[in-house]
């Protein structure tokens, strides 16, 4: 018998002993494709691998495959902790501190040391691999959030959780802080909740960078642009993702009075930003991901034409800034120029001063005060500005687009300013300048995970919005702030931002069709519990700790609530004025509470749809940083196995199909209903779903739109209906149909990642 038989057969007593399967797996289909790829010089190694390729290829056949190859690459990865006689959780730290003397917090290991046998034998009752998850999510958290020594993995996906829950509570002065721990700890095993990507990274590291979001301002000077050049650069190096709004730095051609000369405008500046991204790496060169950067610009800017273009695939390197992320904060009046196709007017503001400053009537009567001194430098059709901004949609996807009177009317930090900018992904709202740098702390729940038995538990996800609430305030408290203007903002208004994913796979465990009034409801009530519980709970932190600072004046000081500010009149299903009452009385601890995020690597680990996205394709290949791997709607082969319509000739028709299943005449029509992709929704839809849940989102939400093709006419169609509905973010991303079919390659974007939660 051959070395690498030899080999096989070992791993065929060893590596898969006692890990269950599932009867949907062929057990000799795997070894007939392990035995086709060998060769005599293989190593255990290789053939580890081969295997694990095997099981990730078969899960085109069935979703079990992937399943299957995630416990057996659990178990390949526990043989190695047993090779280096690591049999416990603090086993694990004290060898990574060792090994690594200055990568882990000292005080995190002190504790786990004093409390070791506690949190051991509390990780052991979960000593396997979580139920949710699968090769891809597995791999996913090797990839990056699993620490390694000299390249092995020394952590176990539970190993991870503990060290989150702990490090979020053990400086806390809750005498039931293992009680805290142990909570946290098993609600993210069981896959209800996760913690924001900088979060799983960092925590109980030396440099607990725990936030996701950084929105920054600059001063329109020498010394304030290179000092948000630096500030960037610190920022992006501890995985913190960048907003900055450069709306009041002057344009090309402004006279710059020191020097009798005029100004290069903002295009060479945001060039700067673009290298500065590409340059720092978050968490250094090959070890995270490039830094990225939002860059928000309003539509009167003088440069708003050169703005739009720096992603285009065409024209000079010169005036290409394509690592960038750009989006436009824009005002109602432009919308209304934009409705009437009339004329709007390009500025300076080093010549037209404040624009960025006011918004609604205020801002109003300025622009058109500047524009009746003649003090602008072109008039132009507001189409043609919007015609520049379909062309850069269609290209490149960007520019995101925000309505800046929609967000500042229903600001609860309207009391502190005027907000300028977004962040990374569109979804949190909040006031910064150059010396007040917002920040905002993400985690998402799993709400497909408080469907049981057809009875949606709300009780429960109401709980579990509370453990979170605590969990993101204490993080504000222990985080590591790469510059005192981010310190100072946290530590003033405490803003959280709890999201959401698993809305599409609820809504086909539910049998409740995306585009249907149901659906709506249900997410409607979703976002009223975790609104509520987060409220309620951060009522009770600030019972503990005093209110933030910001807090009178605030809409929560006048005992309102977001949806108070909406045109909501949908019955409620919690005590409201109950929650009233008890604000007026004890005050808030946290100014901002809700804010749906991307979740693309977070929902790859817990086996989720993204945040509240419908399907994109019942098919596709997904390629990632640690491979490729092939995608299938798990509830859609369970549907088509009850009616034995699941095999090999149905999966290639979907492939055929672009992952659509509604040209194919064997599949009921109750399932085409259900299992529409999201290129077959209205995409009217998409924003109602966005306005169900709206009044109970205090920041806003990365929502997309997807149309076959970008015309301006459909865009701007979109776009007016959610403006004038009031909605926040009125797009992140605008996706086009791809041309090749689903079972192509879908890459994922970094710019999801890094507010991923």
């Amino acid at each position: 018998m051959s070395k690498v038989q030899d080999i096989v057969n070992y791993i065929n007593v060893t590596l898969t002993h006692n890990i269950v399967y599932d009867d949907k797996i062929d057990i000799n289909l795997i070894n007939d494709r392990v035995y086709q790829g060998l060769t005599d010089d293989w190593t255990y190694e290789d053939v580890c691998t081969l295997i694990l390729n095997v099981c990730d290829d078969l899960s085109s056949l069935h979703y079990k495959y992937s399943e299957y190859g995630a416990k057996i690459l659990y178990k390949i990865i526990n043989d190695t902790f047993i090779d280096l006689n690591l049999y416990s959780f603090s086993d694990k730290v004290n060898y990574i501190n060792d090994k690594l003397p200055k990568y882990l917090n000292q005080d995190y290991v002190n504790f786990v040391k004093y409390n070791s046998e506690f949190l051991n034998e509390l990780i052991n009752e979960k000593n396997s691999l979580p139920s949710f998850m699968d090769l891809f999510g597995y791999k996913t958290l090797i990839g990056s959030y699993l620490i390694k020594v000299d390249e092995k993995i020394i952590e176990n996906p539970s190993d991870l959780y503990l060290r989150v829950a702990i490090s979020i509570h053990f400086r806390s002065n809750d005498e039931n802080k293992l009680e805290l721990i142990e909570k946290s700890f098993n609600l993210m095993y069981d896959g209800y909740f996760t913690h924001a990507t900088p979060t799983l990274f960092n925590a109980g590291t030396n440099f607990e960078q725990l936030s996701s979001c950084f929105l920054l301002g600059t001063e329109d000077s020498l010394d304030g642009i290179f000092k948000t050049f630096h500030d960037a650069g610190k920022i992006s190096k501890w995985s913190g993702g960048i907003g900055i709004h450069v709306s009041n730095i002057r344009s090309r051609g402004s006279k710059i009075l020191s020097t009798n000369g005029e100004s290069s405008g903002l295009i060479p500046m945001l060039k700067v930003y673009n290298e500065i991204g590409r340059y720092i790496n978050q968490g250094g060169r090959g070890k995270k991901r490039p830094g990225a950067i939002a860059i928000y610009l309003e539509p009167w800017h003088s440069d708003i034409e050169e703005f739009l273009e720096l992603k285009l695939n065409t024209g000079s390197e010169e005036s290409r800034a394509r690592d960038l992320f750009l989006a436009l904060w824009i005002p109602d009046l432009f919308m209304k120029q934009l409705e009437i196709n009339g004329d709007w007017y390009l500025m300076c503001p080093n010549e037209c001063p404040g624009l960025n400053e006011v918004y609604g009537e205020e801002f109003e009567t300025l622009y058109w005060q500047y524009v009746e001194e003649g003090k602008y430098s072109k008039k132009i059709k507001a189409n043609d500005i919007f015609v520049k901004i379909s062309i850069s949609l269609s290209e490149t996807g960007v520019p995101y687009i925000l309505f800046k009177d929609n967000i500042n009317k229903k600001s609860n930090q309207s009391n502190i300013g005027t907000i300028k900018s977004s962040n990374l992904c569109a979804e949190i709202l909040q006031v910064s300048d150059n010396t007040t740098y917002a920040v905002c702390n993400l985690a998402s729940i799993a709400i497909n995970k408080f469907y049981k038995d057809n009875v949606y538990d709300y009780e429960k996800l109401k709980e579990v919005s509370k453990v979170l609430t605590r969990n993101l305030n204490n993080i504000i408290d222990i985080n590591y702030y790469p510059t005192d203007e981010s310190y100072k903002s946290n530590n003033t208004t405490r803003p959280i931002g709890i999201g959401i994913q698993g809305l599409g796979n609820l809504l086909l465990e539910m049998r409740i069709p995306y585009e249907t009034e149901q659906a709506l409801e249900i997410e409607r009530n979703i976002m009223e519990t975790i609104y509520y519980g987060a409220i309620e709970e951060s009522i009770q932190l600030s019972r503990e700790n005093g209110p933030y600072k910001k807090f009178d004046g605030s809409l929560f000081s006048q005992g309102k609530f977001q949806f108070d500010l909406w045109d909501d009149k949908h019955d409620k299903m919690w005590d409201w004025d109950k929650l009233r009452t008890l604000i007026l009385e004890n005050g808030i601890r946290n100014s901002l509470l809700t804010a749906l995020m991307p979740t693309a690597s977070t929902s790859q680990i817990l086996g989720n749809m993204e945040c509240f996205e419908p399907i994109t394709s019942n098919i596709y290949t997904r390629k990632t940083a640690v491979g490729l791997f092939k995608i299938v709607n798990k509830h859609l082969v369970k549907d088509l196995e009850k009616l034995n319509l699941w095999n090999e000739e149905i999966k290639n028709k979907i492939i055929i199909n672009n992952g659509s299943i509604q040209k194919i005449d064997s599949i009921p029509q109750e399932l085409k209903e259900l299992y529409k992709t999201v290129w077959e929704i209205k995409q009217k839809w998409m924003i109602d779903h966005a306005l169900a849940r709206g009044p109970f989102i205090d920041q806003s939400q990365s929502m997309n739109l997807y149309f076959e093709k970008i015309e301006i006419n459909k865009v701007k169609s979109a776009l007016f209906y959610g403006w004038k509905k009031g909605i926040k973010t009125g797009c992140y991303y605008m996706r086009s149909m791809p041309a090749s079919n689903a079972s192509s390659i879908i890459e994922d974007e970094k710019e999801c990642l890094t507010c991923s939660a």
